[in-house]
């Protein structure tokens, strides 16, 4: 294993920068050539097509046969000129990636001739294998049938030879088995419930759009060293590694010049990103050695969501281009910044305003006050809900440390802007109010544009924090489904407007104006909701003591936190909204405790082979050659010198022989309790045992072995350790 760590550093070494030539001079000439735009659909389909996938898309209406087969016509056509041969719906299964089964047009003709061919049938609903793809018990093996869903709202694109059409997954019974089908069910809800409320502010309002920008945080390893690492390969992240003696300390690669290799990948995939429609805009060095983020311009969250699936599908396959390994899990190095994915969150109407963007009068200032007051009571009632929906495998090793947010739920508005809020309570009266009263209030409320341009720091700390004219939820993990976060939080928000409607129109009823019984439903809200509400350092001791005083929680528990989506409040949220059926709720739950085992499960066999296969061979032979010299000595010194040399290397070899027996001994431990877990039946019982009786063992298996690695002769130690794997590419 040594021989293969050092020939993977003489390929690094060797490396030179691919090099990367664009199409054109303009992006605008090749943006989107590979996406089936409306521009594209104007152009290949006839009238009645087009306007029909057009009212399709703004409307809602639906698309019937004879409609479908135009399009399907009109598709074909112009994949087919860009060299297009086979055709998949391109879906998202509960497996945290995308999936596609390909086939070619051909078929035969009536004559028993070979012809091209695909009609509205096969564009519109196809029926994949859904037995394979995790589904909480909603389906069995013997239950095969399921079916994808043409989504009209996203275009359809070409990746290589093949047309992808992106779809819902649902079962044979209606259930959805993806993230799209309850992404899309939140949007629409949300759109609803929002235009409800925008009606007492202007009457023009008819649509509200949720608008997703992510931020995509992930490492470059060359991929000789990524090879030379059975842990990287297999679970995606370090299982063992002793930090690098310089790492982050200096932040000296935060927006540091891009690495040309580095440079030279993202120039190539954001290229290709292009051609797919994708507007990727930002490009930056991250904190970590080696780690880096994308970010495109912010787009219709289902679209965005797609986009954000397709980036990181495209990111692996340009990385091989450069003999690069993408790793998007969310903390591949202990000690160092882990990634994360900030889903940064507006809502925008069909008239251009930004809801959570203040206006220039106190009428359009109310409008926001209602919305951002909303969302904070949302992720009040709902912080259980919003963190299940973050809270993984992956990521529950990047929260609380190194710039990615604790686990306790929390909103950072900045302190000026929590200043309005408290100052509606203090003066906001539960009777009607006086028209100097109401005066004051719209003086207050006028300046709230003045105040936020110098009020848009963000806290770093936060997982929920308030940007300017949007939210972040800094919290998601990189390696994540977008859809997993904004279905909660779409469905939370959505919820809490439901029932801010019912709460003013209930004053409104007694007698009230309008204005009166929205500031004192805010009022109400505000002070229910700022327990919540922190502006300090999330990461501190002090936090977690002030925090528990509220009554917020702090699960750090995968499966404890899993286990909140089946709470009352969660339900509230996702079933009684008709975001899911309580039964389509329980299998994904089974699906999330599934999940979290079979990567504990898979991460407990890659460390305990490479323990016992790797490492303790490694450090047996680099004892007996202690152990030889040692023998060498006696015979050549005299007792008492020898004595006096031979000290140190003694307590060496002690020290050695304890660590071997205690990773062989907590190897086998651990073994013995992954043997109890297995046996157990129920999933979240399951969970709940590897949790707390395997896991433990990561960590006590690493310490012995990190420790062996600064004793052992470097030349021999088998595995890239973290200075070659950050440094060296």
């Amino acid at each position: 294993m040594a021989e293969l760590r050092f020939k993977a550093l003489e390929e690094v070494f060797s490396r030179q920068p691919k090099e990367v030539i664009l199409p054109s001079n303009e992006v605008t000439d090749f943006f989107g050539e590979k996406v089936f735009d409306r521009f594209k659909m104007e152009k290949f389909l006839n009238r009645e097509a087009f306007q029909g996938v057009m009212n399709a898309i703004d409307k809602g209406t639906s698309i019937d046969r004879k409609m479908a087969d135009q399009v399907a016509i009109g598709m074909k056509a112009w994949a087919v000129s860009k060299g297009v041969t086979h055709y998949t719906h391109w879906f998202h299964p509960l497996t945290d990636g995308t999936a596609e089964k390909h086939d070619g047009f051909i078929e035969f003709g009536d004559n028993g001739n070979m012809i091209e061919n695909f009609s509205g049938k096969l564009l519109v609903q196809q029926e994949p294998d859904a037995s394979s793809f995790p589904s909480g018990g909603l389906r069995n093996t013997f239950e095969a049938r399921g079916y994808t869903a043409w989504d009209v709202s996203s275009p359809a694109f070409i990746v290589d030879t093949t047309l992808c059409i992106p779809t819902v997954f649902v079962s044979y019974t209606g259930e959805a088995l993806d993230y799209k089908a309850p992404l899309l069910k939140t949007l629409s809800l949300i759109d609803k419930a929002a235009v409800e409320v925008c009606q007492y502010f202007d009457k023009n309002i008819t649509d509200v759009e949720t608008s997703l920008g992510w931020e995509q945080e992930y490492f470059l390893i060359d991929e000789a060293l990524y090879h030379a690492r059975p842990d990287l390969i297999l679970t995606g992240r370090t299982l063992m590694g002793h930090g690098s003696s310089k790492d982050q300390q200096l932040d000296d690669h935060y927006f540091g010049s891009i690495p040309e290799r580095a440079g030279a990948f993202m120039k190539d995939f954001e290229i290709e990103a292009y051609k797919l429609g994708i507007p990727v805009k930002t490009r930056h060095n991250e904190v970590a050695p080696n780690q880096f983020e994308c970010a495109p311009i912010y787009e219709e969250a289902n679209l965005a969501n797609d986009h954000n699936q397709l980036i990181m599908d495209l990111m692996k396959r340009v990385a091989r281009r450069h003999n690069f390994r993408v790793l998007f899990h969310e903390k591949p190095f202990a000690g160092i910044n882990g990634s994360g994915k900030h889903n940064n969150w507006s809502l925008k109407t069909n008239t251009g305003v930004n809801l959570l963007s203040p206006g220039k009068n106190p009428k359009t200032n109310l409008q926001f006050l209602t919305f951002l007051v909303n969302v904070v009571k949302a992720v009040y009632e709902n912080q259980d809900l919003l963190r299940a929906s973050i809270l993984t495998a992956g990521n529950s090793h990047r929260l609380g440390a190194n710039e990615a947010p604790p686990s306790i739920i929390s909103v950072f508005l900045g302190s000026q802007l929590s200043c309005v809020l408290d100052e509606i309570v203090e003066k906001v009266s539960s009777r009607k109010m006086t028209p100097d009263e109401k005066t004051e209030i719209k003086l207050g409320i006028g300046k709230i544009p003045e105040i936020l341009l110098d009020n848009t720091d963000r806290n770093r700390t936060s997982p929920f924090a308030f940007t300017g004219n949007r939210f972040e939820f800094r919290a998601v993990g990189s390696s994540a489904n977008c859809a997993t976060a904004m279905i909660s939080l779409n469905a939370a928000v959505a919820a809490q407007l439901i029932n801010f409607k019912k709460e003013v129109d209930k004053i409104i009823e007694k007698g009230l104006t309008k204005d009166e019984a929205i500031l004192q439903v805010l009022k109400q809200y505000i002070l229910s909701s700022e327990k919540i509400r922190f502006e300090g350092d999330g990461y501190s001791e002090k936090w977690k003591k002030e925090a528990k005083k509220r009554g917020l929680t702090n699960i750090n528990s995968v499966p404890a936190s899993i286990s909140k989506y089946l709470d009352k409040q969660a339900k509230r949220a996702l079933i009684d909204t008709g975001v899911f059926a309580e039964k389509e709720l329980r299998g994904r739950v089974e699906v999330e405790y599934e999940k979290f085992t079979k990567k504990i499960q898979i991460e407990a066999r890659v460390l305990g082979d490479l323990a016992i296969n790797h490492v303790v061979p490694t450090a047996l032979t680099y004892q007996n050659k202690l152990l030889e010299n040692v023998k060498g000595m006696k015979d050549i010194f005299p007792e008492s010198v020898f004595k006096d040399l031979s000290g140190a290397r003694i307590d060496l070899i002690k020290e050695m022989s304890e660590r071997v027996t205690s990773i062989k001994e907590y190897v086998r431990e651990m073994i013995e309790e992954r043997k109890i877990a297995n046996k157990i039946e129920d999933l979240k019982e399951k969970a709940f045992e590897y949790d707390s009786k395997v896991l433990p063992y990561f960590d006590k298996i690493r310490y012995e072995i990190d420790k062996l690695e600064l004793i052992v002769d470097n030349e021999i130690w088998p595995l890239p350790k973290y200075r070659e794997l950050l440094f060296t590419s």
